[in-house]
């Protein structure tokens, strides 16, 4: 997909939707131009009146011809020629010699690739407009009489906003008095909320949790990190490189030689005294045996068969394009958080103080975050009732946003938050936790510690053996791309057996991430969920969502969604994608040798018109029933079977 002119918006007012498919002109004249074919055929496999026919098909070259055609005469203008006029050219000269059928077919699949093209180029637009949407339209500025309610484009750097608990954060900056947790899993891939208190940088567009906070505003709205992200998805998208189909990257060289042999088959047999109606029937008999009308359906059927049996599995690849991309990927970058994990915390271990067990420790924590709202409380109280344990009563519950819980539990206090807020000297085993990779949670009973627990993110049951299935098919062993630390980075990796770790890093360190190993030579495919995925899935040779969970951007971006969540689907679309490029070439051998033996028989011979005709049907029809094996559920069992 190519974005040849896109300029990034103003943020909208009101929300932006996709635009109905029926919104583009494009989609329009290709449905009218389907429409008018089929009931042409209708009509003529009917016996109905020849001239009922013939106008049907003929408004079908109208409907679905015009606008390829001018297209196609402002690049002859340029001096440049392009298949699209070519197969005009090449319908009108069926129609002129009675194949009006012949013709019609070609204007509709060039009508309906045109068409798929501009609804995927104008779904991307709307997508990166309404990214801009995640930062609210207005902010509270405080003043030294009070607060005002201002337009967040307004702010300057250096304005001292607040955000309430539960609001989106206005803009980029840094907290200057307050506590909370804050959610930037849109900004940097963070699984789990993340304490803020003053002195911490914080993103706009991220989610604030149980506290207020005063932001001292660092960057203007158009600087802000959303906005960047915003402006490397349409950047991305515009400068990546086009991955054409086998016709495409032929068109120049077919094109000039298809026309010039044209005009020699009519010509020269009149320098040699043939008459105008003889030579003018060879040259149309050549232009049709000679398009690439089976080229075309070589390469289609399989790729979009291969569309819809991976849709059928829960796989929505975008294009026939896109198909390819993925079948000709070399290698595979997993994000972590929603990806290769469930962006959900989970308890992973236990450590109490001597004299306490596991299951007193959990009882005591669990008990003083029953009330708590926080996704750690959650996943503390959850490993309790797992384990089936009785939770008492928590009395005088308080809840310090960025700090912790307190509560009264059985007479005692306990105080459950982070090793920074209520062991500041530090704890040996909270500092063993972190290094390993898990989020560290310090319990204390009257004063004392009671034990540490280690909450991590849920690893996928999947992701295992997904990791070692691509690196089957591509040969090429994954990379891991996350915005994590790296300690939890290296220890998921180590789970599911990656060895290339990048972390830390934001959306425009993803995208260079990519450019290197592009630049080495791969083409690679990002598997990805969030925002902060989007530009690396739009800059990369293929782009894979994971549909579950992802964002609206991530989805517009990514050239396939894994609508099911199952990561298992990701290495069995590849499979399915190479096998139907071998298809394809397949299809591409069979319809270039009836091509060849059809030319040289009407150059060296004289090849009866029907003949020709039968011929020419007869190549499309096999390498299109060729390329419909990949319809049946075996070929997808197939393709399933490289994930062990």
């Amino acid at each position: 997909m190519v974005i040849s002119s896109f300029t990034a918006p103003p943020r909208p007012s009101t929300p932006v939707r996709g635009r109905s498919p029926f919104a583009l002109p494009e989609t329009r004249w290709a449905a009218a131009a389907l429409a008018l074919f089929l009931a042409g055929l209708a009509a003529d496999l009917l016996g109905g009146p020849a001239w009922l026919w013939w106008a049907l098909y003929l408004g079908c070259y109208v409907a679905g011809g015009w606008e390829p055609a001018l297209a196609g005469l402002r690049e002859l203008r340029a001096r440049r020629l392009d298949v699209d006029l070519l197969m005009v050219v090449a319908a009108l000269g069926a129609a002129s010699i009675g194949q009006v059928l012949d013709g019609a077919l070609l204007i509709v699949i060039f009508a309906t690739s045109g068409a798929l093209e501009a609804l995927a180029t104008a779904r991307t637009e709307d997508s990166v407009r309404g990214l801009l949407e995640l930062a609210p339209e207005t902010a509270t500025r405080l003043t030294g009489d009070g607060e005002e309610t201002v337009p967040a484009a307004d702010l300057e750097v250096g304005d001292l906003v607040l955000v309430r608990p539960g609001e989106r954060l206005t803009a980029d900056g840094t907290v200057e008095s307050g506590g909370s947790e804050v959610d930037q899993s849109t900004i940097t891939g963070e699984p789990l909320p993340v304490d803020k208190a003053p002195g911490d940088e914080v993103f706009a567009g991220t989610l604030n949790g149980t506290g207020a906070l005063r932001i001292r505003v660092g960057r203007r709205a158009e600087d802000s990190v959303v906005a960047r992200i915003s402006a490397l998805v349409e950047q991305a998208s515009r400068t990546k490189a086009r991955t054409q189909l086998f016709i495409e990257k032929i068109e120049q060289r077919y094109a000039i030689g298809m026309v010039a042999a044209t005009i020699a088959v009519f010509a020269l047999p009149l320098l040699w005294g043939a008459s105008a109606e003889e030579s003018l029937l060879r040259a149309m008999t050549f232009m049709i045996v000679a398009s690439p009308c089976a080229v075309v359906l070589a390469t289609m059927p399989p790729l979009l068969a291969a569309i819809a049996n991976a849709g059928r599995h829960g796989v929505l690849v975008k294009s026939a394009v896109a198909l390819e991309r993925l079948g000709s990927t070399t290698r595979v970058a997993f994000d972590k958080t929603g990806t290769l994990t469930r962006g959900a915390p989970e308890l992973a271990e236990l450590r109490p103080v001597p004299g306490l067990d596991a299951d007193g420790l959990l009882r005591l924590a669990a008990a003083a975050e029953q009330p708590s709202e926080h996704p750690l409380a959650r996943a503390v109280v959850r490993a309790a009732r797992d384990r089936g344990l009785h939770l008492p009563p928590a009395h005088d519950f308080a809840a310090q946003p960025g700090r912790g819980v307190s509560a009264r539990v059985d007479g005692e206090l306990v105080r459950v938050g982070s090793p920074a807020a209520l062991v500041p000297e530090g704890h040996p085993v909270a500092h063993e936790l972190e290094r390993r990779g898990h989020t560290a949670v310090v319990v204390v009973r009257d004063g004392h510690v009671a034990g540490v627990l280690g909450i991590t993110d849920q690893v996928r049951r999947e992701a295992a053996p997904a990791v070692a299935a691509v690196t089957t098919l591509t040969g090429t062993a994954p990379v891991l791309l996350t915005g994590d630390n790296h300690a939890a980075a290296a220890r998921l990796a180590g789970a599911v057996g990656i060895a290339d770790v990048r972390a830390g890093l934001l959306p425009a360190d993803k995208v260079s991430a990519v450019g290197e190993l592009e630049a080495a030579g791969r083409r690679v495919a990002v598997v990805g969920d969030g925002i902060n995925d989007a530009p690396a899935l739009a800059a990369a040779h293929a782009g894979i969502a994971m549909g579950g969970a992802g964002s609206d951007l991530t989805l517009r971006a990514a050239d396939a969604i894994v609508v099911r969540d199952d990561l298992t689907a990701v290495p069995a679309a590849l499979a399915l994608a190479r096998r139907a490029r071998r298809v394809v070439t397949a299809n591409l051998v069979i319809a270039g040798s009836f091509i060849a033996g059809l030319v040289l028989w009407d150059l060296l011979g004289t090849l009866p018109l029907p003949l020709g005709v039968a011929g020419h049907e007869g190549s499309t029809v096999l390498v299109g029933l060729n390329g419909l094996r990949l319809l049946g559920g075996r070929a997808w069992r197939k393709a399933s079977a490289v994930v062990r």
